[in-house]
């Protein structure tokens, strides 16, 4: 079939239907909501023959769902209504949720059913469950309605659905996530923030200055004690700091915050952006007393770099919030690596984050440093390309272990080349790879990408990869070769695969023989053309997108961090608007 997505962005959620829609034999063209002209004029030019809106933020026209049937899936469970509906089953400690595929009508959410799939809750930001609960519950419940559409079937109205119990909800407002630092326990603050993480944050104070909450983690009763050594406070006092983060007592404990967004004020010329709170407080954070957490700790204590030892194998998480590496990040990172290849161990596994092995250079970062004097958004692009480029080495340049990647989530851009930089990648099932720079302003990228992709495909995937910017599901880089497994949907199953693979790996009779050749490649790799080479070739080309007369990553940069709503739908995703790009030259 013709299928046309409607949507606000071509977000995670977006992407994994459109990858596993294609999967089936669909044509699948995507439209940004624009405008409601501009939606009328997609559906006549491509004329789907059914059209599904997975993420918006606004009602389709009715001059498109009273002429089509139009799917829309919405995060709740079956009778759940409203724009709130995630926030507030983390905010109610729901144990099941759901996702809900809806008919559109006249009244929103309200629709005929034609699927619905449920999931277990766990603690987590809203984000973290929308990027993976909520996703795949969609895809189950999307597959179903098409498939149901296709034979004919006709769905349920939402009347007739006697085992509903959502109800009708509104939006969620501050009011209701609103902490109070003197009553809420630990764990009603992290809920709180949760469901507001990554929009629309809740409205707090700190230092005195109100703005919005983002990244809680809860601190360890060993921490606390640690913390009131140097200063005991009273809840809602703010008494230490580590990794850029903050910690703020409770009435039974703490939370770490990671991120803030100041509130906008009247002199404000632009909205302030997310950024970690000890770049929006600096001076403020720089008077508290640090707690630094060691590298090797236990699990539950946060930190956003942890390395533990299981025999022979080493693991290294590098937990950085929306996988996005700052120069101080990479640099850390960079560090950690260096210590523990020292280890006596023989294979390590680089874990990235929970939600994300790595997104690459840090842009919000970026864009901050043009509100500095002494700083601007070219230098510190050109510190942080250098400083992921470092980092890469280093993994490189390991030569007395198997490096391997082990993505637990998606990776996009230069993470998706720190990845490669491995000498095994493995990821789970579910993740989403983004190999290509080109929708940040043409930038051409680095990370040594040059030399990693040519090890692993054929140079004209490569060039359809890097060019075409489109999505790729674990399982298909699988077929192409650009990683070496894709196995386990589950986290957990994934992990518990991971432990096993390396351990055998670290444990084969022929792992000082493959350790060795992979010295020898290395070494004839070198020989043939530097390492430098390839890094001096691609930061030549990277350092025209930063101080070049071509703006197009610095405008880019912009419109990405301070969210600008689209001006129109880039044509690598909106087939029916280029007439030229026929289905059989989209990428795999």
């Amino acid at each position: 079939m013709r299928i046309l997505f409607l949507t606000h962005s071509f977000n995670s959620l977006t992407q994994q239907l459109f990858l596993a829609l294609r999967g089936c034999g669909h044509q699948v063209s995507i439209e940004l909501d624009i405008a409601d002209s501009v939606s009328e004029e997609a559906v006549a030019l491509f004329k789907p023959d059914l059209i599904i809106a997975p993420f918006l933020k606004r009602a389709i026209p009715i001059s498109i769902w009273q002429h089509h049937v139009c799917l829309v899936v919405h995060p709740g469970i079956v009778g759940d209504r409203g724009p709130s509906a995630l926030d507030w089953a983390i905010l109610n400690g729901e144990s099941v949720w759901g996702v809900t595929v809806l008919q559109a009508n006249a009244e929103m959410d309200a629709g005929d059913i034609w699927a619905h799939a449920s999931f277990s809750m766990r603690v987590a930001k809203k984000s973290s469950l929308y990027r993976d609960e909520v996703t795949a519950a969609a895809v189950r419940a999307v597959l179903e309605a098409v498939q149901k559409f296709a034979i004919g079937a006709q769905p349920m109205p939402l009347a007739e659905a006697v085992t509903a119990r959502g109800i009708l909800r509104p939006l969620l407002q501050q009011k209701e996530r609103s902490i109070d630092w003197q009553r809420d326990s630990s764990a009603v603050v992290l809920s709180k923030i949760n469901s507001a993480d990554s929009f629309p944050g809740v409205l707090d104070t700190l230092f005195d200055s109100p703005c919005y909450l983002y990244d809680a983690h809860l601190a360890t009763a060993a921490i606390l004690d640690a913390a009131a050594a140097a200063a005991a406070g009273v809840p809602g006092d703010i008494i230490a700091r580590r990794d850029q983060a903050v910690l703020r007592r409770t009435i039974d404990g703490g939370v770490w915050i990671g991120h803030v967004r100041p509130m906008r004020s009247a002199d404000d010329a632009e909205k302030p952006f997310k950024l970690p709170v000890a770049d929006w407080f600096a001076a403020q954070v720089a008077q508290l007393p640090e707690l630094p957490t060691a590298l090797v700790r236990p699990a539950e204590e946060w930190g956003e770099l942890r390395y533990w030892e299981e025999g022979p194998v080493g693991f290294l998480s590098f937990d950085f919030y929306n996988g996005a590496m700052s120069t101080g990040q990479c640099q850390r990172l960079q560090a950690a690596i260096q210590h523990v290849k020292q280890r006596p161990t023989r294979v390590l596994v680089l874990l990235g984050g929970e939600d994300f092995f790595s997104n690459g250079i840090h842009l919000n970062r970026i864009e901050a440093s043009a509100h500095r004097p002494s700083e601007s958004p070219a230098d510190e692009s050109w510190n942080n390309i250098n400083a992921m480029n470092d980092l890469v080495l280093e993994i490189l340049s390991m030569t007395n272990h198997f490096a391997v990647s082990a993505l637990r989530g998606n990776a996009g851009a230069g993470g998706a080349f720190l990845a490669l930089a491995a000498d095994i990648v493995w990821a789970r099932e579910a993740v989403l790879l983004n190999p290509h720079y080109k929708n940040m302003g043409n930038l051409y990228g680095s990370e040594y990408w040059t030399y990693l992709l040519p090890q692993r495909v054929e140079a004209k995937v490569a060039r359809g990869l890097m060019q075409n910017r489109h999505p790729l599901a674990a399982p298909e880089a699988v077929k192409i070769g650009l990683i070496d497994a894709a196995f386990g949907y589950e986290a957990d199953a994934f992990f518990s695969e991971v432990r096993k693979r390396a351990m055998a790996l670290a444990q084969s009779d022929l792992f000082e023989e493959q350790l060795a050749a992979k010295r020898c490649k290395r070494a004839e790799d070198e020989a043939t053309k530097p390492l430098h080479a390839y890094r001096e070739e691609e930061l030549s080309k990277m350092h025209r997108n930063f101080y070049g007369f071509d703006p197009s990553y610095h405008v880019a940069r912009y419109h990405f961090v301070h969210k600008m709503p689209h001006a129109w739908t880039p044509r690598h995703l909106a087939v029916h608007r280029n007439n030229s790009l026929k289905e059989s030259d989209t990428p795999i």
